[in-house]
């Protein structure tokens, strides 16, 4: 592996951090309702900060699968959007101290990353890392945003109940980093907010507002919300008031109702899920009608936005 300390570049006047949170939002292949994206820009957007480790996106990205984009005025390339993966010191509404990872996943050298990510970590005095992933659910928008926790060890996650026993799943660079801190004996932990699969290519705030309200009770930061909870509210008014324009659509979020009010029944006792009054549609036929009547409603304008 090739030197990690040459994957990066840290400020000179480094501010006084003491022992703090890092945040890991890096955006890649899931990140379904563009959540993580979302929550990351809402910190940079409301809270002060500034950028303190800068890794060197040339060595980590394939700018063939991901092309930053250009904008071309008349005759002349105006202006190059070029990518960022730095990690920004900022305080939170109290004044607290912290850090974000934030930017684009590392296509290439994820080993060589992650090292260079944890002896940063070292040099900064980190206590505790937590990752931000969102991923596309079963579940409908109607009902409360539901969260899968995760970590290095079990009393940083006490009070959530899995969703999910043992699975496989294709990783990510931010997994890596939480599993390799886990045999290190470093306090880490993840969470992944529940976005409906009909809605995860289109930004959906709910989500975003979920993982950071985790995020604050996890650790203690006082975050700002407010912009957040008021996109939300608007995505599901928008989607609710197409749904009342298609008496189908409006049936099938019904029959997810139904799964998921059962399920969560099913969790809360000792015995199956309650039955329902008949057959329902399996969760690939109802988000699949779902998209398609959504993809109908949103074609003049676009996907349904705040």
């Amino acid at each position: 592996m090739l030197d990690p300390s040459e994957l990066y570049e840290v400020a000179d006047d480094l501010p006084e951090l003491g022992r703090p949170v890092l945040v890991e939002a890096l955006t890649g292949v899931v990140d379904a309702g563009g959540a993580v994206r979302l929550a990351g820009q809402h910190l940079l957007s409301t809270l002060e900060h500034r950028l303190v480790v800068t890794f060197d996106v040339d060595q980590l990205l394939d700018y063939r699968s991901r092309r930053p984009a250009m904008i071309f005025l008349e005759d002349h390339w105006e202006h190059y959007e070029e990518p960022v993966l730095g990690l920004y010191a900022l305080n939170d509404s109290a004044g607290t101290a912290f850090l974000l990872l934030c930017g684009p996943e590392p296509d290439l050298q994820w080993k060589r990353f992650t090292a260079a990510v944890r002896t940063v970590m070292a040099r900064l005095g980190i206590r505790v890392t937590v990752g931000l992933n969102a991923i596309p659910m079963a579940v409908p928008h109607t009902r409360p945003c539901g969260m899968t926790a995760h970590a290095t060890r079990p009393g940083l996650v006490t009070g959530y109940e899995p969703w999910l026993r043992r699975v496989q799943v294709p990783g990510s660079a931010g997994h890596l980093l939480e599993y390799e801190l886990g045999r290190d004996g470093r306090d880490a932990m993840g969470f992944a907010a529940h976005v409906p699969h009909y809605l995860s290519q289109t930004d959906y705030p709910e989500a975003a507002e979920t993982l950071l309200t985790a995020l604050s009770k996890a650790t203690g930061l006082l975050l700002p919300l407010d912009e957040l909870r008021t996109a939300a509210a608007a995505v599901r008014d928008n989607v609710n008031q197409q749904l009342e324009d298609g008496a189908e659509a409006a049936a099938l979020v019904q029959a997810l109702e139904e799964q998921y009010d059962a399920f969560m029944r099913g969790r809360e006792s000792t015995n199956l899920p309650a039955a329902t009054t008949g057959p329902l549609p399996t969760a690939d036929e109802l988000g699949a009608a779902l998209e398609r009547f959504l993809a109908e409603q949103a074609e003049p304008g676009g996907p349904p936005t705040p």
